[in-house]
């Protein structure tokens, strides 16, 4: 990194000349120095089919250049003009009722349609070709938020190459069906041409044609995103992203693998602090070798037509770039700079009211821009410290928890809250994609992934084998790739893998079971795998309800390491202490020293140097914390010697400290290959 980037998205093309002045001197004011353009403004861009025109945008990033603001294009395809709709409902999503979408919103278009293809390939060749080689345009935004307001779409284009898809992956129809299993309720089918799409329907459909079918749609989105980024690459250098989120229908390990580097949106209140920060943790691991980006969040509150949330508490809005900062971000930017007088976000929070004067997100944008200055030359001498503890986080697991979401369950909910535990421990951690390396971590989580490949249990045993503990489970492996019930093991080769047996699989919900683990009873829960202790070592056992006397919980040697398998979901308080107990037996016995007792509410970041190790300290709940440093240190920001002991944070305030680590010492070292070893730097209380 050569910077660190404060940034606000911005619509020159709603405003006149007087205005955009007006706002490039605010931004200058604010420390605004980078904005991102252009993702709506396609009819500005061609208000007639054919008239392509991007003098307008070129004159507004060369002004911004001039006043020390740099510019990220973005291609302007989630809004397509009226003229590319109007009259060919053909090119219209429709959705899983079958009603087509209209004019007048975004994504209310088919992505796969043909001509919207063409179309928006021609626009962004234009706008490539036009505008990429201007000084000050420093990186490419593909579409806005991919599949935030619809899912899958099910028009006839869709369904043409729905059939297409199916016959590339199984080359006869006879393959479909033996995999699918569809002679269940007369479902066989005699051509790929037969097979629907999951449209509405008395029931529900089988499992395998939806899980398919959700993973179709994900495939054709990356498919849309690499065509544009491969258009961009003809004409120009930049590096190209898109601004996704885990909560989209989208698959982001896959849709990321031609880009070149990471940004997501957010809009996580201060109630849900772990809902921010688990997408620092995520979006770093993404594009491992580049930073990844912020690039929308409010400056002090969302809305819409719809309704809107309460502004974040002076203080907060410092406290989230910070903690990006420190966690591996290179930008930071806002959703938006001035507030919109027209359309359906006019209630939506800004930096600049639609009349021109601070609006209540304005104090926020000062004290971050005061916080990026104070920070940045550390964080440009420093890079972020791997993680030693991983979890696993995959777009996949949740097509499948849709398809069978048992009582309602969400991934996103299940995944935030079982990494809200690590955070609350003050365990440094890592969400990682299905096909990350897993080299330099000693304790790696899979939980809640209905449906695990070879590939990946063959890597992580693997991994345990060379030393690592690997933990699956719950709901983990119990599907497969086509979404359906194992037939040799409960878990299929999970079970080989981790030298278990199961002996059987049923919710356990409602049945009042009760497993004991760690010194805790709790209350068992959702979908549950019982395990014969013969076949491996029992590290819980059900003490009430069914399978009284058997194992939820068991663990195996696999040469270096250990497989642990966690077949059910303890529940309530006495559950959280129990997951709570499970996790730091297993961070000892990992030996993870990338662990502080800040308190719940205070995080640290940490990073590295030649010089050594350096905390950033940061309070996220108003509420101010403390910390326990292990080592005398320097406060790089007074500049001052400060003692080993314990450390006090103001609320919405941060620090830095700098540890210097000397061989032979208690610290992390760092190996020849550049990475870091933990070597039990820092401490963490009992549970």
């Amino acid at each position: 990194m050569k910077k660190l980037y404060h940034g606000a998205a911005y619509y020159p093309e709603l405003w006149d000349e007087e205005t955009i002045a007006q706002d490039i001197q605010l931004m200058k004011e604010a420390g605004i120095n980078v904005v991102r353009i252009g993702e709506f403004a396609w009819s500005s861009i061609e208000p007639e089919e054919g008239s392509l025109d991007s003098t307008f945008f070129k004159e507004v990033i060369q002004t911004l250049y001039d006043n020390g603001i740099e510019t990220i294009i973005c291609t302007p395809t989630p809004t397509p003009p009226v003229w590319l709709t109007h009259g060919f409902e053909e090119r219209l999503f429709v959705n899983q009722e079958g009603q087509k979408m209209g004019h007048g919103s975004r994504q209310h278009i088919c992505t796969n349609n043909k001509y919207f293809r063409k179309k928006a390939g021609e626009v962004t060749k234009h706008l490539a070709q036009e505008l990429g080689s201007l000084p000050g345009v420093i990186a490419w935004q593909l579409d806005n938020e991919f599949k935030s307001h619809v899912a899958e779409c099910f028009c006839s284009t869709c369904e043409n190459l729905w059939h297409q898809w199916l016959e590339k992956k199984f080359g006869k129809i006879e393959r479909l069906n033996e995999k699918w299993g569809t002679h269940i309720w007369s479902q066989h089918y005699q051509s790929f041409e037969q097979v629907p799409q999951p449209a509405a329907t008395p029931f529900l459909h089988n499992s395998s044609l939806v899980t398919n079918y959700r993973i179709f749609s994900m495939e054709k989105t990356a498919e849309f995103a690499n065509e544009q980024a491969a258009i961009i690459r003809q004409c120009c250098d930049q590096p190209i992203t898109h601004n996704s989120s885990i909560a989209f229908q989208v698959d982001n390990e896959e849709l990321f693998q031609q880009l070149d580097f990471a940004s997501y949106d957010t809009y996580a209140s201060q109630e849900n602090m772990a809902a921010y920060l688990i997408n620092c943790d995520y979006w770093r691991n993404v594009k491992k070798d580049s930073p990844f980006w912020v690039m929308e969040t409010s400056p002090s509150y969302s809305g819409s037509l719809a309704g809107y949330a309460s502004p974040h508490p002076d203080g907060y809005v410092k406290a989230e770039a910070a903690a990006a900062y420190s966690l591996g971000a290179e930008g930071f930017c806002y959703w938006l700079w001035r507030q919109q007088r027209t359309g359906c976000e006019q209630p939506h929070g800004s930096i600049i009211s639609a009349w021109g004067t601070p609006a209540i997100g304005y104090k926020n944008v000062l004290e971050v821009e005061e916080a990026r200055q104070e920070l940045e030359p550390i964080l440009l001498h420093t890079r972020p410290l791997q993680a030693e503890a991983a979890i696993t986080y995959s777009d996949r697991a949740k097509v499948f928890l849709q398809t069978e979401p048992h009582q309602k369950l969400q991934y996103r909910s299940l995944i935030t809250d079982f990494y809200e535990r690590l955070l609350k421990m003050g365990i440094h951690r890592d969400l990682i994609p299905e096909q990350a390396d897993l080299s330099g971590y000693k304790l790696l989580f899979t939980p809640f992934i209905h449906y695990l490949s070879d590939e990946y249990i063959d890597r992580a045993r693997r991994f345990a084998e060379q030393g690592g503990i690997w933990l699956a489970g719950p709901l983990t492996g119990g599907r497969t790739k086509e979404h359906t019930i194992h037939t040799k093991a409960a878990l299929g080769c999970l079970e080989q893998a981790a030298n278990v047996k199961v002996l059987q699989t049923y919710p356990m919900d409602g049945t009042d079971s009760v497993g004991s683990a760690f010194g805790e009873e709790a209350v068992l829960s959702m979908w549950s795998a019982v395990f014969d202790d013969k076949s491996s070592r029992a590290m819980g056992h059900i003490k009430q309800g069914m399978s009284v006397g058997k194992s939820f919980l068991s663990e195996s040697r696999i040469g270096k390491g250990k497989i642990v398998m966690l077949g059910s979901m303890p529940a309530g308080e006495p559950g959280d202490r129990m997951l709570k107990k499970l996790i730091h037996h297993y961070a000892e016995e990992a030996g993870l020293g990338l662990q502080t007792d800040a308190e719940n509410g205070t995080i640290v970041a940490p990073r590295f140097n030649d010089e050594g190790i350096v905390w950033v300290v940061i309070n996220m709940d108003g509420k101010g914390g403390s910390i326990t440093l292990p080592k005398d240190g320097i406060d790089l920001l007074k500049r001052k010697n400060i003692q080993k002991g314990t450390l006090k944070v103001g609320p919405y305030e941060y620090t830095v400290i700098q540890f210097k680590t000397e061989s032979g010492e208690s610290g992390w070292e760092k190996e020849e290959c550049g990475q870091v070893k933990s070597r039990s730097f820092g401490t963490r209380q009992q549970v």
